[in-house]
C-alpha cells in the first residue's frame, strides 16, 4: 500500500545516504497528503517514520476534523498540519509550510465517471461520491496534482499514487506529453490482486 511504499523509498534514501543519515535540525522528511480522508495514511506515516512530518489536506470539513480528532488521539498533533483545502485550486504556497516536500501521496478520485454507475449499492449510499469520481477518464485529481508536484518537491522528490489498473499506461502517456512537468514514472506496484495499482513517479533533479 501506499505506506510502506514511501517507507521504503525513505529508508532507502537513508541507506544511499548513510553517511549523510545524521541528525540534522530540519525534521525529516516532510509529506503531503492530497485527500486524507480520516487520516489513515498520513497518521500511519507519522507512527512509521518517527522524524517525519505530514501535512494533510481534504476539501471536506468532516475529513478535515475526523483526521484531526485521530490525530490528536494518537498523539500525533505535534508533527501534522491538516488543512481545509481543494488542491485544484490552491496557492501552492500554502502547502509550502515547511518548504519542498520529499514525498506527495495521494489514493485520489480515480473511478471513471461511465463506471460509477456500476458501483456497489452500497458505495453510493454512503459513500462521498465526489471522492470518488475522476472525471471522464478518472484522471481530473491525478492530473491536478502532477502538474503541481514540480512546484511542490524536493529535487528527486517522489509521488505515490493509488488508481484504477488502466492508469498506469494513461499516466505515463500524460507525462510523456508533458515533459515540461520533468516527472517521471519510475516503478508500478501491484496490489494483493496482482493489479496494477500503484505508481511512484519521481522529480528528475
Amino acid at each position: 500500500d501506499l505506506v510502506s511504499l514511501v517507507v521504503e523509498e525513505e529508508s532507502w534514501k537513508c541507506e544511499k545516504n548513510s553517511g549523510l543519515c545524521f541528525p540534522v535540525p530540519v525534521p525529516h522528511p516532510v509529506i503531503l497528503e492530497v485527500g486524507c480522508g480520516s487520516g489513515a495514511v498520513a497518521l500511519s506515516l507519522l507512527c512509521k517514520l518517527p522524524q517525519s512530518r505530514v501535512i494533510a489536506t481534504d476539501k471536506e470539513e468532516a475529513a478535515v476534523v475526523l483526521t484531526r480528532e485521530n490525530a490528536h488521539r494518537l498523539q500525533l498533533q505535534e508533527r501534522i498540519c491538516i488543512l481545509h483545502h481543494d488542491v485544484s485550486y490552491s496557492s501552492v504556497k500554502q502547502l509550502l509550510l515547511w518548504g519542498p516536500v520529499d514525498f506527495i501521496v495521494s489514493n485520489p478520485p480515480y473511478v471513471f465517471h461511465e463506471d460509477m454507475a456500476s458501483l456497489d449499492t452500497e458505495i453510493l449510499c454512503y459513500e462521498d461520491l465526489d471522492a470518488l469520481d475522476g472525471g471522464h477518464d478518472g484522471m481530473r485529481v491525478i492530473k491536478t496534482i502532477l502538474a503541481l508536484a514540480p512546484s511542490l518537491l524536493k529535487d528527486s522528490g517522489s509521488v505515490f499514487l493509488e488508481v484504477d489498473p488502466r492508469h498506469p499506461n494513461m499516466v505515463e502517456k500524460w507525462l510523456q506529453a508533458h515533459p515540461n512537468l520533468l516527472l517521471v514514472l519510475r516503478a508500478v506496484h501491484k496490489d494483493f490482486c496482482g493489479k496494477p495499482r500503484f505508481l511512484h513517479i519521481q522529480k528528475q533533479s
